[in-house]
């Protein structure tokens, strides 16, 4: 191990070394934080990024993809109930071309390609037939492609061409929806789907197109082409009359002091008026005129009329004198004809209540408040329409009670949250008490160190160094250990005044022996520890 990295740990070792119970504890919760952290970065890092494959798969189709998803090895999710494949980004147009190769999904409805397969020796029949299932199929694709439609079923009903105007018949259609998972059609998305049907096909009408979802309600009916019929636009006409005459009133007598009802009478009868009028033009030639003279004289000419009684005829016969002028004219004439088409679902007559608390009520204009009623909810006196506007005391019973149980809710709720956060507190602590018991108890394991003693010369006894001849300090001969054994040589024996022979024991220890060197010079540093 190079030198600066082994002074790097012996300084980190002696750094940690001298941290207290609490430091090491919050140390060590640090650092499994930050592994913790590194490790769902990784992984969130290293995760691919998905993309769908294919959405709006049937079963059949869906398991037959994931089957091969698994021969490739490749990794998928299924999400939104199975119906969606979810493939990593770089594999998307790979995955695709072999389902395609393999005919997959193969649940999807043929549209135009069915006219490609369609031979010369086809007869009319078949060809008529095939060309009806063309535009079925891409009706239908073009809906699937909508918002929250799931699938879509489109079947056409054309009548065949005649010559007798008075056996044709128009064309109808029927569109079958399953929408997706929690989504549901409105009414502006009903509407593009007749009209986008009826737009198709030559000579359909809106109103003869049928829209039907997987629930079986009737969305739009055929001859009404009213989403929902008559009942379902009045409860639609009333709720939007009352919820612009509630925010009306909610800023004129304030929140709660005022509410209104609204009932409406829809026509549900269906049906077309056709009106002709005419008129003249002024100073418009007329578009053909003749004329026709007669005159006649002799015997006979004053015959002409009508014989009676107050004839001026003469009745000896004598001769007379006749003429006759005659002018026919064929002026031109302005002819306007309207045809005007009767849905059902038409308001015939509506009536609008409003009550509004007495207490609130003799700040405010009654007549005035009337107006703006009428005004918001369009009344029209001359189809019917009335409004009536009073002022009543309200009970307020029910609000009373209906705000002690928000109270008591809002109490409980709280008090249940309080409960769950200290219900989290208390864990954490216990988590964490056995972590610093953990900690403690083995630190002060590792407190516990062997201590082996050192001969340094110190404690000799001079006595036993005196030699009885000469009275003076003699010096045995340190023996020498083998190199396998790693003892520690012995120097010869000094006085308690010879420094340089303990530097020189001390220095011998510390060359053969710097492990045990090392954790006696900690021993000695630690005045907590008693020598």
């Amino acid at each position: 191990m190079p030198v600066q990295l082994s002074a790097f740990f012996a300084r980190l070792g002696r750094t940690v070394g001298g941290f207290s119970v609490a430091q090491r504890t919050i140390a060590i919760i640090g650092i499994a934080a930050l592994v913790l952290g590194g490790i769902a970065l990784t992984s969130w890092l290293t995760k691919p990024t998905l993309t769908p494959l294919f959405s709006g798969l049937a079963a059949a189709d869906a398991n037959t993809i994931v089957d091969q998803l698994r021969t490739d090895g490749v990794p998928y999710e299924l999400t939104n109930g199975g119906a969606t494949i979810m493939v990593p980004q770089e594999k998307v147009y790979d995955e695709r071309l072999k389902a395609a190769a393999a005919g997959l999904p193969a649940n999807k409805t043929a549209g135009y390609s069915l006219l490609d397969n369609m031979g010369v020796t086809s007869s009319e029949f078949q060809q008529t037939v095939t060309y009806q299932r063309a535009m079925e199929g891409e009706l239908a694709s073009t809906i699937s492609a909508m918002d929250g439609v799931k699938t879509a079923s489109v079947k056409l009903a054309i009548p065949k061409d005649t010559v007798f105007a008075s056996e044709k018949q128009d064309p109808t259609a029927s569109v079958f929806i399953e929408t997706a998972k929690g989504a549901a059609l409105n009414s502006d998305q009903v509407q593009a789907i007749v009209h986008l049907t009826s737009a198709s096909i030559d000579g359909l009408k809106p109103l003869n197109v049928a829209v039907i979802d997987s629930s079986g309600t009737v969305l739009s009916a055929v001859g009404t082409g009213a989403v929902g019929g008559a009942d379902k636009q009045g409860t639609d006409y009333e709720k939007r009359i009352s919820a612009a005459v509630q925010t009306m009133l909610d800023r004129v007598a304030g929140p709660g002091n005022a509410t209104v009802a609204v009932a409406a009478d829809m026509s549900q009868q269906s049906g077309q008026k056709v009106q002709e009028s005419f008129t003249q033009p002024e100073n418009a030639p007329a578009l053909n005129e003749s004329k026709t003279a007669e005159s006649s004289t002799g015997s006979g000419a004053g015959a002409a009329g009508v014989l009676g009684a107050d004839s001026t005829a003469p009745a000896d016969g004598s001769k007379g004198t006749f003429t006759s002028d005659k002018t026919t004219k064929n002026n031109a004439i302005n002819k306007t004809t309207e045809t005007t088409t009767i849905p059902a679902g038409a308001v015939t007559r509506q009536t609008v209540s409003v009550a509004v608390n007495k207490a609130t009520a003799d700040g405010l204009d009654m007549s005035t408040l009337r107006d703006l009623v009428s005004s918001a909810a369009g009344i029209n006196v001359a189809r019917g329409d009335v409004v009536t506007v009073a002022a009543l005391p309200f009970n307020t019973a029910g609000a009373a009670d209906a705000k002690a149980a928000l109270d008591a809710a809002k109490v409980e709720a709280d008090a249940q949250r309080t409960a769950e956060t200290w219900k989290t507190i208390i864990i954490v602590a216990s988590i964490l008490l056995l972590i610093a018991l953990a900690l403690l108890l083995y630190a002060m394991k590792n407190r516990r160190q062997s201590r082996q003693p050192i001969d340094l010369g110190e404690r000799l006894d001079p006595m036993a160094l005196l030699d009885p001849a000469t009275t003076s300090m003699a010096l045995p001969p340190a023996p020498v250990a083998p190199l396998a054994v790693r003892e520690i040589p012995r120097l010869p024996d000094t006085g308690p005044d010879d420094l340089d022979g303990k530097r020189a024991r001390i220095d011998s220890l510390a060359t053969h022996e710097p492990e045990k060197t090392a954790g006696y010079l900690r021993s000695m540093m630690d005045d907590r520890t008693p020598v």
